[in-house]
């Protein structure tokens, strides 16, 4: 069975997010934002090791429930910057708290509150997953034109750690961009998952 490169003589949990999530179109708020505050934990770090402590960031940020991130206090800031479960980097902490500010904002202004992010996110590709045909590791692409715009559009919507490159991660997860490689066992059924949009 080939794998994308990237997936293979890895754990199990890392092979087993290749099959079975990434480039799956996700339209699920909940799950987008979790991505996105992962995605930006993984700045300068491996997604490898950023998915290892997945669990870890469900239990300390109160599975990503934005209502409850959104009003942290500063005693519970410096608590997640002692739990040697997640990555305790300051900024990132609290972009997390920020991002969670900003998307109750958003929803604020949104004409589905309950899609607000996911809406957000999708209107750059349209709607509709983009098939890629990648061959190969060298034609694989860190930023898009697409990428660009969503990342300042989010940028000025208050959220943080929302560079182009987290931002295209973030797409390649959540299914908006199906970049597994042409010769992945997976491309074909993530192809025909983003054809029915």
């Amino acid at each position: 069975m080939t794998r994308c490169f990237w997936a293979t003589d890895v754990p199990d949990f890392y092979e087993k997010y290749h099959d079975e999530e990434w480039g799956v179109p996700c339209f699920d708020e909940h799950k987008m934002f979790e991505m996105l505050i992962l995605e930006g934990a993984q700045a300068g770090l491996s997604w490898q090791t950023v998915l290892a402590k997945r669990e870890n960031y469900r239990k300390a940020f109160d599975n990503f429930n934005v209502e409850k991130i959104a009003r942290y206090s500063e005693a519970k800031i410096q608590t997640l910057m002692l739990d040697a479960g997640i990555i305790r980097n300051q900024l990132k902490i609290r972009s997390t708290v920020t991002n969670a500010q900003a998307l109750i904002a958003l929803r604020e202004t949104a004409s589905n509150p309950e899609r607000a992010l996911t809406d957000f996110f999708w209107r750059y590709v349209n709607g509709k997953p983009k098939q890629n045909a990648l061959k190969s590791k060298a034609d694989i692409q860190a930023t898009t034109a697409e990428s660009d715009a969503l990342s300042k559009a989010l940028k000025k919507a208050g959220f943080k750690f929302v560079g182009s490159t987290i931002v295209y991660a973030h797409m390649q997860a959540c299914g908006m961009v199906n970049d597994h490689l042409t010769s992945c066992f997976r491309y074909e059924a993530v192809r025909e998952i983003g054809e029915k949009f």
